[in-house]
This record gives C-alpha cells, sequence and structure tokens, in this order.
C-alpha cells in the first residue's frame, strides 16, 4: 500500500521495537522492528482485512460446527481476531499473544475489539497449546516476528500439539510463508510426513500459503467447491470483499507435493 506514513507511537520490549504508523487513507500499520509490517488495520472498520492471507484464513470457519470455540495463536494487530468476532457467530475467540506490548497496542491505536466472547492470553504459544488438548474447533495459527516465521512453524511437534488441540470435526489454519516459487511451504516436508495427504492448500498473492487440516483421526477435509462459492456469495455483503478467489485456488497438497516427490 503507498502513501507516507506518519509514525504514532514507537515501543520497545524485551523482543524488540515496535511502532504504529498511519497512512494518508485511514490505514494504521503495525510494525515489528523498523521494515517488517506486520498489521494492516482499517481505521473506520478495525473488522475488515486488507491482507488476501488473512481473508483466505476465513475459509477454516467453512468446516468449523457453528458457533464454534476458536482459538488464534498470534494476536497482530487484532484485524482477523475483529472479523472473526463480528461475522463468524464464535462462542468464543481464545487469542494467544506473546508480547503484552502488541495487545496493548492493538487496544489503543488499532481498534481490538472489546466483545467479551474475544479472550487474550498473553504467553508462549506452545505452552499454551501443549496444555489445551481438545479445545477447540478452529485453530489459527499465525506466528511471526520480526525476522519472519516463528521457530514454532518449522518444529513437528509443534504442529502435532495443535492438532491434539481441536475437537473432532476441528479444523486447524496454518499460515505459512512459500519456499521461492515452488507453490510448497517452507516446511512443507515436515507437514507431508505429520498429515499425510489429508490437507488442504492455497497460495495467496503475498507469497503466503494457507493450509487447511483435520482433526486427528478424522477423513480428508471436503472440497465442495461450488457449495463453498455459495457460501462466499453469502458473506460478500457482509464481509465487503469476496472469498470466491480462494476457493477458486484451494486445492489438496498433495496435488502440489506430489509434482516435487515430497510425501
Amino acid at each position: 500500500m503507498g502513501g507516507r506514513e506518519t509514525l504514532l507511537e514507537r515501543r520497545r520490549d524485551d523482543y524488540g521495537a515496535l511502532r504504529i504508523t498511519e497512512n494518508g487513507e485511514g490505514y494504521r500499520f503495525l510494525y515489528f522492528g523498523e521494515l517488517t509490517e506486520q498489521s494492516c488495520v482499517h481505521v473506520a472498520d478495525p473488522a475488515w482485512l486488507e491482507y488476501d492471507y488473512t481473508r483466505a484464513m476465513l475459509l477454516g470457519t467453512w468446516w468449523a460446527r457453528p458457533h464454534p470455540d476458536m482459538t488464534l495463536l498470534g494476536l497482530g494487530g487484532g484485524a482477523l481476531a475483529n472479523a472473526l468476532v463480528r461475522h463468524f457467530e464464535p462462542s468464543r475467540v481464545q487469542i494467544v499473544e506473546l508480547r503484552e506490548e502488541v495487545l496493548a497496542l492493538a487496544r489503543e491505536w488499532l481498534g481490538l475489539s472489546d466483545d467479551p466472547r474475544l479472550q487474550v492470553h498473553i504467553g508462549c504459544a506452545e505452552k499454551y497449546i501443549g496444555n489445551a488438548p481438545a479445545s477447540c474447533d478452529l485453530l489459527l495459527v499465525d506466528l511471526y516476528l520480526e525476522g519472519g516465521l516463528s521457530r514454532l512453524q518449522l518444529q513437528a511437534e509443534f504442529f502435532r500439539k495443535c492438532q491434539q488441540a481441536l475437537r473432532p470435526g476441528g479444523v486447524l489454519v496454518i499460515n505459512q510463508w512459500q519456499m521461492g516459487e515452488t507453490g510448497l511451504p517452507y516446511a512443507a516436508a515436515m507437514l507431508a510426513d505429520l498429515f499425510g495427504d489429508q490437507f488442504l492448500q492455497v497460495q495467496v498473492e503475498e507469497g503466503n500459503i494457507l493450509l487447511f487440516v483435520p482433526a486427528v483421526g478424522e477423513p480428508p477435509l471436503p472440497l465442495d467447491k461450488p457449495a463453498m462459492q455459495a457460501w462466499a456469495v453469502g458473506l460478500q455483503p457482509r464481509l465487503g470483499y469476496s472469498l470466491e478467489p480462494y476457493i477458486t485456488n484451494l486445492h489438496r497438497a498433495a496435488d502440489v507435493l506430489s509434482r516435487h516427490d515430497i510425501g
């Protein structure tokens, strides 16, 4: 997004520098360090999702049961949490955020919802999820630091615990980076070893790849694109944007893995 940005706030914690900026088009940005744009929030509508990858993450709600318990690992600016609470009727949204200052900035500058269903826990995602077996119906993993992917996003045991945190019928959504121009997530071999051919994926323009994984012991997620497209059409007036492009590009991860002799 272009345009000059004005610095609104600068803070530092044990993990590094944090900045809030605003441009002339009504958007505020959360930066980790000096260069890493971590989140973008529309001031007039903090539940608006500007990034493709956050919009694509919403596809996980298609498979979730009605009024699901949701867990989000990584708060960022809070736009994804706001969207989940406003548009998808969860019973609750539990958020785990490592940095207390990130939460403070989201509340003070980025319009984090005060809906009582949204509960934020400050602490380590690995420790939290390891103590939360069968605790949620939808688990969204969006863990990034100033240097990029959190180390947890490359650890098999962490993702094993994430999958175990799902109730029967639950869905795990993982935001990973793409490995070059391969169409593969960074942790492709590990993920294939963990989940086999049970998961779906979609690639978005920012370079992210979103993965959708069923709970332990569940069959592969159904991929009924016509039904999903109809669902997206119904959501569009509420969201203000369409999820149809991500559904169109959604496919079995095994299709890509097999072309690279992975899995």
